[in-house]
């Protein structure tokens, strides 16, 4: 095994040293605005389209709202690239509001998403059949298509509340010639906060930098620490979402089904089940390991429980089934994401079962979806589970004690239930922390090679600290690799997205602000691999993350084929997971900060 992997480094550092890199972002993380004054497009506050004639002032009142399924059309015009990151958005949207989104079916009001000249939307539900928004070039980032269907959802952007000089400093003489008007404040009668304090970590925030005639700061945050975080275009911070649902009344996410890290004595509702005969037991700490939770890591007096099944007594054949609560599916397809710590025997198992309810079963029966057996032990571990049930149902763990020799058991934390589609391959870069200090810019790492559904062989090349030439900004590039598939598959390659996440260590999918790259293959633009024609395909992305690496747990890759108008038939998503320092956490509470 030890000389099967140094051949397989050997021969992707070979390739890697002839392959062009194509960098698509140019080292440069560019905004909105920058984008849109690069277009020469003048626009309301930078990206707010109002034509003349308009109403400028409110857009309070039932009548600018959307519904809570809200009709699109994807115009043909849009990269593809683009389409899959805009479908991606809406699912961030359904993840975290009662907000969906349906291909327009002749409603008399519509948002059409089209590529102009830049990234702009209107604000709000002008009540004008068909309603423009904007994603051009360079517009294709998560953060900046929510950014714009924030807007067209009703909300202007965060400095201009009518509140905002009691928490920044607007550096008028830094402004350039004609944009000072883009820093106007729109007071109580034109926008309302929704009783939500400012929030310097808002997706709809300008950067410091914005408007700027000489890259200094045309706005200081009172609280200098946010000077940095302002601008900020990776996900919806936690007050753009209490807004949002605010707005629009909502009680439920679309497809959010529970997130758990038993906390609470009720652990989530959930429930030891019957016919076992030991039981699952909320702790803080085991004997034999672990010695702490995985929310927590230990760092707070009080708090950090975890579920445990021990098998260190008792005898071969013991069960205990712990179960959810009941959950009523929209989808057909569940995401079950959870860590898990075995310090059990060898031969120790975890199963994982639903428990369907139907007409022919009222009383619910079980299925198998899993079994866990083995693995590494010693540490907390990342799993996603696919569930695909359609009825009423309850997700089950059961324990059950093996022959060996057990020191502790079996742990479960940090549970997330969601009708999303899940990871199927996960690689885990170990002791990430002293690489991130120790590794010289320019130094690479690589993953194993995957396949995707449909054969095409991958692998990802990380530089943790960045490129010889752009240091302190982790790369990730995403490379077609050959594979034992090739003679039976298209080359080159087409239109399969990739998606490269940063995940936020927040324990509740619900509340993670993930720095997600999407890319996407083009059969037209192949790499010359060693003066040969090659379809090998290399792309990357760049990070900050000096602010972001050391509260990041997880890096994940997405493959899939996008359609213009529908979900991807096929998907294929690694999960990259960096274990780092403890989380940062505020007052010991267990809410993770994000920033």
């Amino acid at each position: 095994m030890a000389s099967l992997h140094t051949l397989l480094i050997l021969c992707v550092c070979a390739t890697a040293l002839c392959l062009v890199k194509i960098d698509l972002d140019n080292g440069k993380d560019l905004d909105i605005f920058e984008i849109n004054e690069a277009a020469g497009l003048d626009l309301v506050e930078g990206d707010i389209l109002i034509k003349e004639g308009e109403d400028r002032n409110t857009i309070l009142g039932e009548k600018y709202r959307w519904p809570t399924t809200v009709p699109y059309v994807l115009d043909s015009s849009l990269e593809i690239n683009a389409k899959g990151v805009i479908l991606r958005a809406f699912e961030q949207y359904r993840l975290k509001t009662c907000i969906d989104f349906k291909p327009w079916s002749r409603e008399p009001n519509y948002i059409f998403v089209f590529k102009g000249r830049g990234c702009y939307s209107k604000v709000g539900n002008r009540r004008m059949g068909k309603q423009e928004l904007s994603i051009g070039a360079n517009c294709d980032s998560l953060g900046t298509v929510e950014h714009e269907f924030l807007h067209a959802l009703g909300f202007w952007h965060e400095q201009s509340r009518s509140d905002r000089n009691d928490y920044i400093t607007i550096m008028w003489d830094r402004i350039t010639k004609g944009k000072k008007n883009n820093f106007n404040l729109h007071n109580e009668t034109e926008s309302s906060s929704l009783g939500v304090p400012y929030d310097y970590g808002s997706v709809m925030h300008y950067s410091k930098t914005s408007f700027s005639k000489d890259r200094e700061p045309t706005i200081v945050t009172k609280i200098p620490e946010f000077l940095d975080v302002i601008g900020q275009r990776m996900e919806f911070s936690d007050s753009d979402l209490l807004k949002l649902n605010r707005l629009y009344n909502c009680t439920k996410a679309s497809i959010f089904l529970d997130s758990c890290q038993f906390e609470e004595p009720n652990i989530c509702g959930m429930i030891q089940g019957d016919g076992g005969n030991a039981k699952w037991a909320r702790v803080q700490r085991v004997k034999g390991g672990p010695q702490t939770d995985y929310t927590n890591l230990g760092q707070c007096k009080g708090v950090g429980f975890f579920m445990h099944f021990s098998t260190a007594t008792g005898t071969q054949g013991d069960k205990a089934y712990l179960e959810s609560r009941l959950f009523h599916p929209k989808r057909r397809s569940q995401c079950l994401q959870f860590y898990h710590y075995n310090s059990g025997g060898i031969d120790d198992q975890l199963k994982i079962w639903v428990r369907e309810y139907t007409v022919k079963n009222p009383k619910g029966a079980l299925r198998l979806i899993q079994k866990i057996r083995g693995g590494r032990r010693g540490s907390w571990e990342l799993y996603h589970v696919t569930l695909d049930v359609s009825d009423k149902f309850r997700v089950v763990f059961e324990g059950v004690k093996g022959r060996k020799r057990s020191k502790g058991g079996l742990s479960l934390d940090d549970m997330n239930l969601s009708e999303t589609k899940c990871p199927q391959y996960t690689w885990r870069i170990r002791d990430f922390t002293r690489l991130l200090a120790t590794t010289p810019a320019g130094s690479k790492t690589y993953s194993p090679r995957f396949l995707s559904p449909d054969g095409y062989s991958f692998q990802i090349g990380l530089y943790i600290n960045g490129l010889k030439n752009s240091p302190n900004k982790t790369a990730v590039y995403f490379h077609l690799t050959s594979g034992p598939k090739d003679n039976n598959l298209q080359w080159p390659c087409p239109w399969r997205q990739a998606s490269m996440e940063l995940m936020d260590q927040n324990p509740d999918i619900q509340h993670r602000m993930n720095n997600i790259k999407m890319i996407t293959t083009d059969p037209n633009e192949t790499a010359t691999d060693c003066k040969t024609q090659s379809y090998r395909y290399s792309i990357s992305h760049f990070y900050k993350p000096l602010m972001l690496i050391p509260k990041i747990r997880d890096l994940r890759l997405e493959i899939d084929d996008r359609a213009a108008e529908k979900e991807p038939k096929r998907q294929m998503v690694v999960c990259i997971q960096i274990p780092v320092s403890p989380p940062i956490l505020d007052h010991c509470r267990a809410t993770i900060i994000h920033y």
